[in-house]
């Protein structure tokens, strides 16, 4: 069976264009956690511990009994998606084995990263058309 991945490699998302946050910022803590809060949670708490697939299914599969193998045997949105990017001013960088961290837009990190040219650079999805 086919797999298809959501991991990037020495890659860099920046927020949307469209992206209302002038920082990173946390997305609202309610019950039931929205997948935006877990993400942020997971990643966050761990900088480069997980990959984008690594995510995705803790957030998205596992929790609704989903295996592995089954989630990722049809493409999944990748992190362009997450409202992470989308809305709350999030850019997210892969190392070079696949491990993500976040950077608010506002932070000199942040600006570093989308200025490097080593990197693949990548645009979140604009939330309207």
């Amino acid at each position: 069976m086919k797999t298809h991945s959501t991991d990037y490699f020495n890659a860099f998302i920046q927020i949307a264009e469209d992206c209302p946050a002038q920082k990173g910022e946390a997305p609202p803590d309610k019950e039931p956690k929205t997948a935006a809060r877990r993400e942020f949670e997971m990643i966050s708490g761990a900088p480069y511990r997980h990959t984008s697939d690594d995510a995705q299914y803790e957030i998205r599969a596992k929790p609704k009994g989903i295996s592995r193998e089954a989630y990722f045997s049809k493409g999944q949105p990748c992190f362009r998606a997450s409202a992470l990017t989308q809305r709350y001013g999030w850019g997210v960088h892969y190392d070079a084995e696949g491990r993500m961290a976040l950077y608010g837009v506002e932070t000199e990190a942040y600006r570093r990263l989308a200025e490097d040219g080593s990197l693949k650079q990548l645009k979140a999805m604009r939330s309207r058309k």
